[in-house]
C-alpha cells in the first residue's frame, strides 16, 4: 500500500509540472508532499511491526496509516481534477507524461460531455432550474478505480 501510495506522489508531480495555473500547482504539489510523508511513514511501521511481536496496538496503528494515506491520496486526486478542469501543458511527445496527460484529458472530455448532455436533457422544475439527481458527475478518482486490477 506504500508503494502505491508513492505512484500517487508521481502521478501528482507530474500534474504539477504541467499545470499552467499557480494555485493548482501548489495545492497538488502540497497534497503529493503530504502523501509521500504519510506513504513512508506507513512504509516505516509496517516494517517494524514485520519484525516486532503481533499486538493490538501496532496493527491499529498501521491500519491508522493507512487510513491517513487513502484520504491523502484522495487529497491528490481532488487536486489533481481541478488542475485538469483548468487545463494542462503539453507534455514532451514520447514521455511518460503524454500517457498521463492523455489519461487527464480523457477524463475530462468524459467530464464536459457529461456537464453537456445534463444541462440538454435535465429535468427542470416549476421555476425553471434543473433538478438534482441523475448520474453522478465522473471523478477522476472513479476513473482510477475503474483502471485498477
Amino acid at each position: 500500500i506504500a508503494s502505491d501510495g508513492q505512484a500517487f506522489v508521481k502521478f501528482g508531480r507530474a500534474v504539477a509540472q504541467h499545470c499552467p495555473d499557480a494555485r493548482c500547482c501548489a495545492e497538488l504539489l502540497c497534497a503529493a508532499e503530504h502523501t509521500h510523508t504519510v506513504s513512508s511513514q506507513l512504509g516505516m511501521v509496517a516494517r517494524v511491526k514485520a519484525v516486532t511481536a503481533d499486538s493490538k496496538s501496532s496493527s491499529e496503528l498501521l491500519v491508522s496509516n493507512a487510513r491517513n494515506l487513502l484520504q491523502a491520496v484522495l487529497h491528490v486526486l481532488k487536486a489533481a481534477e481541478a488542475a485538469c478542469v483548468k487545463g494542462l501543458r503539453q507534455p514532451p511527445p514520447g514521455s511518460e507524461e503524454e500517457e498521463l496527460a492523455a489519461f487527464c484529458l480523457r477524463w475530462r472530455k468524459n467530464l464536459l460531455r457529461h456537464r453537456a448532455e445534463q444541462s440538454a436533457s435535465s429535468d427542470r422544475d416549476e421555476l425553471g432550474l434543473r433538478k438534482t439527481g441523475g448520474r453522478a458527475e465522473p471523478t477522476l478518482t472513479a476513473t482510477v478505480q475503474e483502471q485498477s486490477p
